[in-house]
């Protein structure tokens, strides 16, 4: 609040999730977890600087205190969770790793992989992932990894390895960078799990609770129909539970150190979770996603917030 601004740490771009345009311009779910928290702040979601960072150096930069946010397409771990001075604040996409192999090589199955040459970002879970997959399926395969995705596409693209494999959201993601996406397809097996979220410092419990309860406002406001374009209209509604989450009844501001109407504000400026997934992510977007797990619990997904009350 001091210096007028939360500095958040991105990929280097990963459309869908955090990707620039030409004018500098960041977009993607997480680049709207970033903007929420800033409108749940300053009550203005352009008050966020990002940060590109590659996968090895997105934790130090956390724990540096050179970002206040980590929303950089992060897989929650128990080691992450408990030996790097981080804390993860929700799941913002629920995903699993993948395949994606080219067309013409006539591969239907990740278990035809047998040999293979797989591109991927080092220091990440898609290395572990991958290595117990071949090993558990008797399979070999000649890993070739970069630093940054960037480098692993054009590797991918030049021919220097016959699969690209990451979660499934960035290979979605990366197949619209390509100049024919239709000749590259994602083999139906996912791997893992890979609950992707945002993360804080430890020990800034304030910070935390912030970062935690924007995310589930972002939830409840879907499962209570509040939209960006309903939301004054909705402040005079009868349901409680609309009333507490709008700041209209109840203070559940002072208590996470915010104004009374921080989820107003949130909601105001970015819309719900869902409308954020749909433009960023869903059906009619670019990346072409299915909600998949990432629908609401009462709706066959994952997504659940808890109460505010």
């Amino acid at each position: 609040m001091a210096k007028g601004f939360v500095q958040c740490g991105v990929t280097s771009g990963v459309p869908g999730m955090s990707q620039p345009d030409a004018n500098n311009n960041w977009s993607g779910l997480e680049v709207d977890f970033c903007r929420a928290v800033a409108a749940a702040i300053f009550d203005d979601p352009d008050k966020v600087r990002y940060t590109p960072l590659t996968s090895q150096e997105r934790f130090v930069a956390l724990s540096a205190g050179e970002v206040d946010i980590l929303s950089r397409v992060t897989t929650w771990t128990m080691s992450r969770d408990t030996d790097m001075g981080i804390s993860f604040t929700g799941v913002l996409y629920y995903d699993g790793q993948g395949f994606l192999v080219r067309e013409n090589d006539g591969i239907a199955s990740a278990l035809e992989l047998d040999g293979k040459t797989v591109c991927m970002e080092a220091d990440t879970t898609t290395e572990l992932n991958v290595a117990e997959y071949f090993a558990a399926n008797g399979m070999e395969f000649t890993p070739v990894t970069f630093v940054d995705k960037p480098e692993v596409l054009k590797a991918y693209e030049d021919g220097r390895c016959d699969v690209l494999t990451s979660d499934g959201s960035q290979l979605a993601a990366d197949r619209t960078k390509f100049a024919n996406p239709s000749d590259h397809v994602l083999l139906p097996e996912t791997i893992s799990k890979e609950p992707l979220g945002p993360s804080v410092r430890q020990g800034d419990q304030q910070w935390f609770n912030i970062n935690r309860w924007v995310y589930f406002a972002l939830l409840e406001a879907e499962e209570l129909g509040v939209t960006q374009a309903n939301i004054d209209e909705m402040l005079g509604s009868d349901n409680p539970a609309v009333k507490r989450l709008l700041g209209v009844e109840g203070d559940f501001g002072t208590p996470i150190g915010l104004p009374v109407d921080w989820g107003y504000r949130v909601i105001k400026h970015i819309g719900n979770y869902g409308e954020s997934f749909d433009r960023n992510l869903g059906e009619s977007s670019p990346i072409g996603l299915p909600r998949g797990l990432n629908a609401l619990w009462n709706k066959g997904g994952l997504q659940y917030a808890p109460p505010i009350r």
